[in-house]
């Protein structure tokens, strides 16, 4: 028999594909299906991965595959590392990426714990990326074989423990090939569509969500309506709360001003938002909550590439250590939307080298 894997299986293609993948190349493989939220019909009813629709998809497929399958209790730890950060970060007037989160402190963290209980080697994920060992001893996320797909971004917060521990084989495949395995194998979610979004918050009302779910003694202290302000302090217009706002947001904003205007800043501490009349692009970045990943620290500057949200492309950039918990980030060419609670990725090549937290 060979090493014990546990899988996180979301009872999507990928997931399941990669408990397929690894039962092929011998692996002793236990699939894991995670329960992290209590609004299960909403999540069920989106396609989300973590109600009981999801759970009993990667049961259907654990049966075809053959291999035991488990569904575990996260939801309290869900609670506390990724939805109370969320809706923090957002009271704060910030951005926050609560899937960063999830995969550390949930897919991961978590997840590797009780595999360990259970005597396993390694946990596996459907993500499209891949874990190498570098030169310098070091293991990092390195790019999907697919672009398109690639989840590298969201992963940079992984440790090093975390990923010596990690397999990765979808990251090998394009998404058709691995809808294609999943038919080969005759596995009932080959056709299935991808989740979207974040989980919780399916229809992407994050200010509604805020308000239904954020404790009493919170809730009580967040700013209603302020001011929209231009960038020389003259007020334009009335909004409806900071919660509802975003740096570079355009659309939604009701103001007649004749012309497109954009968000550029949040200002928690006198509830405005600052309308800018022109796009907003920035040549540099400060961020703290360091985490290195494929280099050991940042000594010296160093010519990288960045990424400032999932969907971005990424831009050459120096890194300059400015701080003990801060790195400055110069960039060769204007970035757009610059945002506050938002991850800065940096890359050399095809591999996660770190990142940290936007302020």
């Amino acid at each position: 028999m060979g090493k014990k894997v546990v899988v996180g299986m979301s009872g999507g293609v990928d997931s399941s594909v990669a408990a397929c993948l690894l039962k092929e190349q011998g692996y002793d493989v236990t699939g894991i299906t995670m329960r992290t939220w209590d609004d299960e019909a909403l999540v069920d009813e989106n396609g989300g991965c973590c109600g009981q629709s999801a759970a009993e998809d990667a049961g259907r497929v654990a049966g075809i595959l053959g291999i035991p399958h488990y569904v575990v209790n996260f939801k309290r730890e869900f609670r506390e590392k990724v939805v109370d950060y969320f809706i923090l970060e957002y009271l704060k007037g910030r951005t926050p990426n609560p899937c960063i989160a999830c995969n550390r402190y949930i897919k991961w963290e978590s997840l590797l714990r009780r595999a360990m209980e259970i005597g396993a080697d390694y946990i596996a994920t459907g993500h499209y990326a891949r874990v190498e060992k570098l030169p310098n001893g070091r293991y990092a996320v390195r790019n999907s074989v697919t672009a398109g797909k690639d989840q590298t971004y969201a992963l940079y917060n992984l440790t090093q423990f975390q990923l010596a521990r990690t397999l990765m084989p979808v990251g090998d495949y394009t998404k058709e090939e691995i809808r294609r395995i999943a038919e080969e194998n005759h596995l009932p979610v080959a056709s299935k569509r991808d989740s979207q979004d974040i989980c919780f918050v399916p229809d992407k009302d994050y200010a509604g969500f805020i308000r239904r779910t954020t404790k009493k003694e919170l809730l009580e202290k967040l700013p209603g309506e302020g001011n929209f302000v231009s960038e020389d302090g003259r007020i334009l217009g009335t909004h409806k709360g900071i919660i509802h706002y975003t740096i570079g947001q355009r659309k939604g904003l009701n103001l007649s001003m004749g012309h497109p205007v954009f968000v550029s800043e949040l200002r928690p501490e006198t509830n405005e938002v600052v309308i800018s009349d022109s796009d907003v692009f920035r040549t540099e970045l400060t961020c703290n909550r360091i985490h290195f990943m494929g280099m050991e620290d940042l000594k010296e500057p160093r010519r990288l590439w960045a990424k400032i949200r999932y969907a971005h492309r990424g831009e050459r950039c120096t890194a300059v250590r400015t701080g003990e918990d801060e790195i400055s980030c110069i960039f060769e060419h204007p970035v757009r939307a610059v945002t506050p609670g938002q991850a800065v990725v940096f890359y050399d090549g095809e591999y996660v080298m770190g990142g940290g937290t936007i302020l």
